[in-house]
């Protein structure tokens, strides 16, 4: 009875039915996983801690994008237990819910990043970025010693602020007009960081590459790599799973 209702020979000897078939399996599909992600409001959930980039971090994450750090370094630790014991926690969709792109990578010439910040000094990172091989000997990475001399032109940066703001990043209007202010004051321990404070919440401030005479890339890219995978209490966030 199955054979007379529907003959499989006649589709599977036709290009064009089995093509036709091939789409509405395929639609069909797509519209069950797709159709339910417009009627709630949010597919990512919000973590407490995780807060947009200050100034100084977004361009070093700039400077980060732009020497092409992602082809070798990913950002994102899968739940698999080997990568847990040798990264930590494993990522949180809501720990890039401010990249744009996101910075997940696709292979790992060098270890995951996700959980880099706080695991080394300011001084360890500039010497690996100016000599790679000198704290690690089997690193194939180029040096980026130039970091350290070339000064950061920041008087843009709320341009930054401005065109993620755009496009959902929860930038204020007092966040964007105080950028250049904010970018300068996290680099100086003497300064007035209350701004600062109050618009991102607990922060890095002090001199990132060593050098107080010159604000440099070499400080906005450490400062990127020393915020990564900081922001989330996971001790908390676990004790409160416990709880629950």
């Amino acid at each position: 009875m199955a054979s007379r209702f529907f003959d499989h020979k006649k589709l599977e000897r036709n290009v064009t039915l089995l093509a036709i078939g091939a789409f509405i399996t395929v639609a069909i599909g797509g519209i069950v996983e797709i159709a339910p992600l417009f009627y709630i409001d949010s597919t990512v959930e919000e973590v407490e801690g995780v807060r947009p980039y200050t100034p100084l971090e977004l361009a070093g994450r700039n400077v980060y994008i732009r020497e092409g750090c992602y082809t070798c370094h990913s950002q994102m630790v899968r739940p698999f237990r080997d990568e847990v014991e040798r990264y930590g926690h494993y990522s949180l969709a809501a720990e890039s819910m401010y990249d744009h792109p996101f910075q997940w990578g696709s292979k790992r010439t060098g270890p995951d990043l996700a959980r880099v910040g706080g695991r080394y000094s300011d001084e360890w990172h500039v010497q690996h970025l100016t000599d790679p091989r000198s704290v690690v000997p089997e690193s194939i990475m180029p040096p980026y010693a130039f970091l350290a001399t070339r000064e950061i032109d920041f008087e843009d940066i709320d341009g930054d602020l401005g065109a993620l703001s755009s496009i959902g990043v929860p930038y204020d209007e007092t966040m964007i007009e105080n950028a250049a202010a904010d970018f300068a004051a996290q680099v100086d321990i003497f300064g007035d960081a209350s701004g600062l404070r109050e618009r991102y919440g607990d922060v890095q401030i002090r001199d990132f590459d060593g050098n107080p005479a010159m604000l440099t890339e070499m400080d906005a890219l450490i400062a990127y790599l020393q915020m990564l995978g900081t922001l989330v209490d996971f001790e908390a966030a676990a004790a409160q799973e416990e709880a629950r």
